[in-house]
């Protein structure tokens, strides 16, 4: 199994990758600014990391509901299942760019967030929040 987490947005998809031994590293996030190059970005790592499964992050709400944006992550969800022919999971995002931002000083955060490294932080923790359930760490 081997598995690209991907924290989502309109401008950046951090990415996180995760296997079997069930730990997740952060990848270079897609910082493109034509969803089509990210496309392209996000065929070199599926194709060159030989990935297995996707896991898209779910944005719910503290309460477990969907969240508005939770449209946008079912829709890209089903086009990467349509775009790559793997299993795409949906994951529980809560709190994560929260965490990925709590441990980078404030004075770094805005150079972070442009280049995407909180993304991929984000991607990181979701990813190995997925990895712990499905294969059962503690």
């Amino acid at each position: 199994m081997r598995f690209l987490g991907i924290d989502f947005g309109t401008r950046r998809w951090g990415l996180a990758f995760g296997d079997d031994l069930g730990v997740a590293t952060p990848l270079p996030a897609l910082v493109e600014s034509e969803e089509a190059a990210r496309f392209a970005g996000l065929r070199v790592v599926v194709r060159d990391r030989r990935i297995t499964e996707l896991v898209v992050g779910y944005p719910l709400n503290m309460d477990g509901t969907a969240g508005f944006k939770a449209k946008d992550s079912e829709a890209f969800a089903e086009r990467l299942r349509l775009e790559f022919g793997l299993a795409v999971h949906l994951a529980d995002e809560r709190l994560t760019s929260y965490d990925a931002e709590s441990i980078t000083p404030k004075r770094k955060r805005r150079g972070l967030r442009a280049g995407g490294t909180i993304d991929s932080r984000s991607a990181t923790i979701m990813l190995q929040d997925f990895l712990n359930e499905k294969l059962h760490l503690p």
